[in-house]
C-alpha cells in the first residue's frame, strides 16, 4: 500500500492544481493520499470528486500554521469528513488573518528595497485561500520570468522570511492548543508536522498537551533515517499515532510524491481511528 499524507496543492502554497497532484500520483502508483492545504480543504473536495477516476483514495486533511513559546509550529489534521460548519468558520477566519499578516511581511521586503506590489502576490493565490509567504516567493518567480535582467539572491530572499529573518512576522493568532482543540472538537486527528524542523526542546511538551499524532516518516531533514528512528521512539514513548509523507509543494519540491516510505499499519491506524472503511 503505498501511502502519502502530506501533499499540498494550488488550493494553499502548493503549485499545482489538485488534478497534477492525482496524476502525478497515479503515475508514482499511490493507492492512498492525503491532501493538506494550509487553511483550507477545497482541494480535498476536488480530489474527491475525481480520484475514483485514477484509482486513488483520498484521506482528508489540512494544515495548520500554529504559535507556541514564541516558535512557529505546523499541526497537520486528518478527517473522516471535512464537512463542519464550525470548522470551515475558523479556518475562513484564519486564512484573513494570516493574510493580513502577509501583507505586513510585503511591507517590510518594500522597506528593504523589493519593488512588488500586493495584487501581483495575490494572482498567484487561490481565489479564496491564505495568501502567504510562499506567494510572495511565487510573485517574485513570475517578475523573473517576465525580465530575465532581474535577478535574485533566492538563498538571501528565504533567509528574510524564515522565522528571525528581517522581512519575517509570525502569525500568532492560532496558538497552539486552540489549534489542537479545534481538530479535536471537529471530528479530526491532529498530528504534529515534521517536528524535526522546530527545536527539539518543545517537541515533547508539545505532545503533552493532549493524545496527538506525530509526523515520523519526513524527506526534509538532515540525518533522515536517524530522525526517522528517533521520532518512532517517541511515537512508542507517548503510544500516539505516527504519519509521514513528502510535503510536496510542487516543481521546486526536494522530496517527490511517494518518496517517503510510510509504512502500511501506520496508514490503517490512522483509518481506523478516524473510522474510515
Amino acid at each position: 500500500m503505498k501511502t502519502d499524507l502530506h501533499i499540498h496543492t494550488n488550493q494553499s502554497d502548493g503549485s499545482l492544481k489538485v488534478e497534477e497532484i492525482l496524476q502525478i500520483s497515479s503515475l508514482k502508483g499511490m493507492d492512498i493520499v492525503a491532501i493538506t492545504d494550509h487553511e483550507t480543504t477545497s482541494g480535498v473536495t476536488k480530489a474527491q470528486n475525481i480520484a475514483p477516476d485514477y484509482g486513488i483514495r483520498i484521506i482528508p486533511g489540512l494544515e495548520l500554521n500554529t504559535y507556541y513559546k514564541n516558535q512557529e509550529i505546523h499541526l497537520l489534521g486528518y478527517y473522516r469528513d471535512i464537512n463542519n460548519d464550525y470548522l470551515q468558520e475558523k479556518l475562513q477566519q484564519i486564512r484573513k488573518e494570516r493574510t493580513a499578516v502577509t501583507k505586513l511581511m510585503l511591507g517590510k521586503l518594500k522597506d528593504l528595497g523589493l519593488v512588488l506590489e500586493w495584487q501581483e502576490i495575490e494572482n498567484t493565490a487561490s481565489f479564496e485561500g491564505v495568501v502567504s509567504k510562499s506567494h510572495i516567493i511565487y510573485a517574485i518567480w513570475n517578475k523573473t520570468e517576465r525580465d530575465q535582467n532581474l535577478t535574485i539572491n533566492w538563498d538571501n530572499l528565504a533567509s528574510c522570511l524564515r522565522p528571525g529573518g528581517t522581512a519575517y512576522i509570525p502569525y500568532e493568532g492560532n496558538p497552539f492548543p486552540d489549534a489542537v482543540d479545534l481538530i479535536l472538537e471537529t471530528g479530526g486527528l491532529p498530528v504534529l508536522a515534521h517536528p524535526g524542523l522546530i527545536d527539539q526542546s518543545l517537541t515533547e511538551d508539545l505532545l503533552s498537551y493532549k493524545p496527538i499524532g506525530i509526523e515520523v516518516y519526513y524527506g526534509y531533514w538532515a540525518q533522515r533515517e536517524e530522525k526517522i528512528t528517533y521520532f518512532e521512539e517517541l511515537s512508542r514513548k507517548y503510544r500516539t499515532l505516527a504519519t509521514g509523507g513528502s510535503d510536496y509543494h510542487g516543481f521546486f519540491s526536494q522530496v517527490e510524491i511517494g518518496e517517503v516510505s510510510v509504512p502500511e499499519k501506520c496508514v490503517l491506524n490512522l483509518m481506523e481511528y478516524l473510522q474510515i472503511d
